[in-house]
């Protein structure tokens, strides 16, 4: 059986869900998701400026890729349009109300993925546990049912991407 991209999307958004039904797996996808809220960035980069030697370059790598990143999230987000699986798949219930209607691309892991090409760029022997919590972090909005895999993907390309340009950029 052939199937096209976006039928092979929802296969696997529904394949990754079905073992997020459990409510300790589900309440562990809350909680994950969470540490992907934007201000946990500003607190750990305030932190790290007041009290690490390479803060300064922290702050600034962060600072200016999500100067990049966010404004590019909100124009692919709201140019695209395309409707999170909460709210397009029909009889899907999630639990789970996102704070908007568009899914694509995942902005908790653009961002997820920001502060881990950063901690790559800065911390390197750091980046492993960086880039696992940003991938649980792409994968917890799956499993709550506000994203689907290729959102993740873009969301993870447009922080790295981000990230990369203002390296170049400023450094």
């Amino acid at each position: 059986m052939k199937m096209n991209i976006s039928q092979l999307d929802k296969y696997w958004f529904y394949w990754i869900v079905q073992f997020s039904r459990d409510n300790a797996l589900n309440q562990a996808a809350k909680r994950v998701s969470a540490t992907g809220d934007g201000h946990y960035y500003v607190y750990l980069s305030v932190a790290l400026l007041f009290f690490h030697p390479n803060g300064q370059y922290f702050f600034n790598l962060v600072l200016g890729s999500f100067v990049v990143e966010f404004p590019l999230y909100l124009l692919l987000k709201n140019s695209i349009r395309r409707h999170r699986p909460c709210h397009a798949l029909v009889g899907f219930e999630s639990g789970f109300e996102p704070s908007d209607k568009f899914s694509l691309p995942s902005g908790h892991t653009a961002g997820a993925f920001v502060l881990a090409s950063v901690v790559e760029l800065v911390f390197p022997a750091l980046a492993p546990i960086a880039f696992a919590w940003a991938c649980f972090v792409g994968s917890s909005r799956i499993a709550l049912g506000v994203h689907y895999p290729l959102d993740i993907i873009a969301g993870a390309g447009l922080g790295m991407g981000s990230v990369l340009l203002v390296e170049q950029l400023m450094f």
